[in-house]
């Protein structure tokens, strides 16, 4: 990859959607741990929040004390401990803003709470791009197959197991897990995720590594 040439898209992107009055959307996925967030959060900073918005699928979690009653607590980030349809009609939403149009709220996902937090981000047409991040965006399977059609592009971002591994461990050694549970929260239940985003990697329009950081910082 040529350096610059990923900026230089997404500041077309940006400009195009400005001039138009309808945000282009930009999804990045990836199997946790891979950096989707940092590299969101450092596109935000490049461009700047007033020109760049966020629809982070992890906003989407249900609450713990939901999981609990369903019995899905310790799968949490598995598919199925998300509201799904919420985050799709929520990608759906800013697909459709216009001038005029309300801001579109949308959630975003505390790591010191370990819960969502609603209305955390305000979604408005005059932004120029707002990026979809989540580990599922490019999953066949309903009600996550309907957000592919609504991204201008879907990068994917990869990295090697040991390095996501040890990013995971961390975060949820922070997050108040023991040393080993960490170790074995990252290795089974955020793989067995893992390995469910990878078999989507083909439905990306693009597959990047973490050196694609560097152009936005």
């Amino acid at each position: 990859m040529v350096a610059g040439v990923m900026r230089a898209q997404v500041q077309h992107w940006i400009d195009a959607g400005a001039a138009r009055g309808q945000p282009h959307l930009l999804g990045i996925t990836g199997p946790p741990g891979t950096g989707k967030t940092t590299l969101t959060a450092a596109i935000v900073r490049s461009f700047g929040a007033e020109r760049v918005g966020v629809l982070p699928m992890d906003g989407f979690h249900l609450a713990n004390a939901v999981l609990e009653r369903l019995g899905r607590r310790a799968r949490k980030g598995a598919p199925d401990t998300f509201d799904a349809a919420g985050f799709v009609v929520a990608v759906q939403r800013v697909a459709a803003l216009r001038p005029g149009d309300p801001p579109v709220y949308v959630p975003d996902f505390d790591r010191a709470l370990d819960e969502p937090v609603a209305g955390s981000h305000a979604l408005l047409a005059g932004l120029g791009l707002i990026v979809v991040e989540g580990n599922y965006l490019g999953l066949d399977t309903a009600p996550w197959s309907r957000i592919r059609a609504l991204l201008t592009e879907l990068w994917y971002l990869d990295s090697s197991t040991d390095e996501r591994l040890a990013r995971l461990t961390a975060r949820h050694i922070a997050g108040g897990r023991s040393a080993e549970a960490a170790r074995v929260y990252a290795a089974e239940v955020d793989g067995a995720n893992a390995g469910l985003v990878a078999d989507a990697r083909t439905n990306s329009d693009r597959v990047l590594g973490g050196e694609i950081l560097a152009e936005f910082e």
